[in-house]
């Protein structure tokens, strides 16, 4: 039986400069193996981070070595499929979770809450690092606490804000995997929280991740998003990003 001769393209050597599949070669008429093999690992590795779970256990473990207050809350979601085909429901607290943020009676400047949204490992990854290059920013100027959110959407903010008094929301969030970013984390910030807004009252920091934003880069943004919109007592379409205002000239390299 005579060996397939992979035929390889002359755009090649563009593959080192993006996660597209670009220049794939072919056999015959035919993709090679190779290809075929490593489109199925992406696919599976997308599927699993839909399935994954926070490591509650690790995350609270890291988050109580900055000192800050932590609250754990689920939506009205049961489970991942009914997570995935009931969005609604993901955007509002179970009552239990209510209850429990109104006994508090506790008010903070901004609410930083970490959720598994479509990839709980992007938050597992890199919710606390991107929090350890923020927090020393802010401390000083602004009170704040924490929440873990399971089976959240990004509007359980809104509540979530509402119920503390909060004057504004930062949800990290794991963001629909990619065939190529399984793992990517996105940061949404709202200005005076409340059931009902709609995405144009919220800033978004988008594509956190090994071949994305680093978490000093991320940390920059939102750390501008959150003076701004105090200053300005506003979030959404209505900021803007001034970058000759931000030092994004340090790069992290993100674990894979």
């Amino acid at each position: 039986m005579r060996k397939a001769i992979i035929s390889e393209d002359p755009w090649s050597k563009l593959r080192t400069l993006s996660k597209a599949r670009i220049a794939l070669g072919h056999v015959g008429g035919s993709l090679p193996l190779r290809e075929v093999l490593d489109f199925k690992l992406a696919h599976a590795n997308a599927k699993d981070a839909i399935d994954s779970s926070l490591n509650t256990e690790s995350l609270l473990g890291q988050l109580k070595t900055f000192g800050l207050p932590i609250f754990q809350v689920s939506s009205q979601i049961s489970d991942r499929k009914e997570f995935l085909k009931r969005p609604d429901l993901g955007r509002r607290l179970s009552t239990e979770s209510v209850d429990d943020l109104k006994e508090s009676k506790q008010t903070f400047d901004l609410i930083i809450i970490l959720a598994d949204g479509l990839s709980a490992e992007a938050i597992n990854t890199h919710a606390v690092e991107t929090l350890q290059n923020l927090l020393p920013k802010i401390l000083e100027k602004y009170s704040v606490a924490i929440i873990l959110a399971s089976q959240a959407r990004v509007a359980l903010a809104d509540e979530i804000g509402s119920l503390l008094s909060a004057k504004m929301t930062a949800i990290f969030i794991g963001e629909r995997p990619g065939l190529s970013s399984p793992k990517s984390m996105g940061i949404y910030t709202t200005y005076k929280p409340a059931i009902g807004l709609t995405d144009e009252s919220r800033n978004c920091i988008s594509n956190i991740h090994e071949d994305g934003l680093s978490y000093h880069e991320a940390a920059e943004i939102l750390h501008y998003l959150i003076n701004e919109s105090f200053r300005r007592q506003l979030s959404g379409v209505n900021l803007k990003l001034d970058l000759g205002r931000l030092d994004l000239g340090e790069t992290t390299v993100l674990p894979k």
